[in-house]
């Protein structure tokens, strides 16, 4: 597809940041994204906020309000940067019709291709993500995979950048990605004032599984996995082999592991291992402390636990404890 030359479209003056919204839109994913570059016109002045329909009417937000917008797609012109946010709707309803006739208009007329959370599967339906890397929220992110297999889905990551395609997990990740974009633009000071003037951070350690719900594996189906996961999950700190878990089922490492597999899409070592870690997660979210969760959830030590999150997060078990203690907690450290 064609892209228009990004002389004519940035000026030494302003970028033009079009926002696609439609019925349904999730209003964080775009209301994040703008006030980024917003506060950035304190600093630079360098960006023009156009919000966009289909069809240049009013669009329904998630919170039930009304919005209106500067101009249909096809009438708005070229664009520095063209954001497609998401929705709470299934890609199924919500990524049709004259939402991807305007997308498809406007991604042949920009510099950057932009989506955030679930507006990833507009520009994938379009074709504009095959053979990049991309993410989208946590939730959407194997359903994107199977859809799509010529994306290189991403679904640990915040952000994705991939030539002139961005995409992001969603909801507060629009506002890090924007960030970044900003940072692009303008430099890390301006960008570094941004995020101060909003009080966020310009960088969040570790990927966005810090925040999703726990993953559990499906419900076994024969009752030789359920014995097993049963076991397992009345005692996750026990030092459990495959030898044993094996011998325990009357079944050999080899079938045993066959059913798994097949039931779980996991090995019995990588079911007691995600267990041993949904455990200290929760632990930690309630407040104990990470010596009593290593040795509860079978770590052995500190460090094993601090190696296990470190890997799988990107941040240590006393960092993850302090972004999930309540809010409180903070409303009473600013009173005392």
């Amino acid at each position: 597809m064609s892209v228009v030359n990004r002389a004519s479209i940035v000026t030494a003056q302003r970028r033009r940041i079009g926002i696609l919204l439609f019925d349904g839109v999730k209003m964080l994913d775009y209301v994040g994204p703008a006030e980024v570059f917003v506060e950035a016109n304190q600093a630079v002045g360098g960006y023009e906020i156009v919000l966009l329909s289909a069809d240049g009417g009013d669009v329904a937000t998630s919170v039930g309000g009304k919005v209106s917008v500067h101009a249909a797609a096809a009438d708005a012109g070229v664009f520095d940067t063209v954001i497609v946010p998401g929705s709470e709707q299934p890609p199924e309803i919500f990524a049709r019709g004259a939402l991807l006739d305007a997308a498809r208009g406007l991604a042949g007329r920009t510099r950057r291709l932009v989506s955030i959370c679930s507006g990833a599967f507009v520009l994938a339906i379009l074709g504009e993500l095959d053979g990049h890397r991309a993410t989208t929220h946590w939730k959407f992110t194997k359903d994107l995979a199977r859809r799509f297999p010529e994306v290189l889905v991403q679904p640990d990551s915040i952000f994705v950048r991939d030539g002139r395609v961005y995409t992001s997990a969603g909801v507060a990740a629009g506002i890090d990605l924007a960030l970044s974009l900003v940072e692009e633009d303008h430099g890390a000071d301006v960008a570094r004032q941004v995020a101060q003037l909003l009080l966020v951070y310009m960088h969040r350690s570790g990927g966005q599984s810090q925040f999703s719900a726990s993953l559990r594996a499906p419900a076994p189906r024969t009752r030789i996995v359920r014995q097993i996961t049963d076991l397992i999950e009345a005692d996750p700190a026990r030092p459990y082999s495959v030898g044993e878990l094996a011998k325990e089922a009357n079944v050999s490492v080899r079938h045993l592991t066959r059913l798994f597999r097949d039931e779980l899409d996991t090995s019995p070592a990588e079911y007691v291992g995600a267990l041993r870690f949904d455990m200290a997660r929760i632990q930690l979210e309630a407040g104990a402390s990470v010596t009593a969760v290593a040795a509860a959830a079978g770590f052995g030590s500190t460090e094993a636990l601090r190696r296990t999150f470190i890997a799988r997060l990107g941040i240590s078990p006393s960092k993850y404890q302090q972004r999930f203690r309540t809010t409180q907690a903070a409303s009473r450290a600013a009173v005392n």
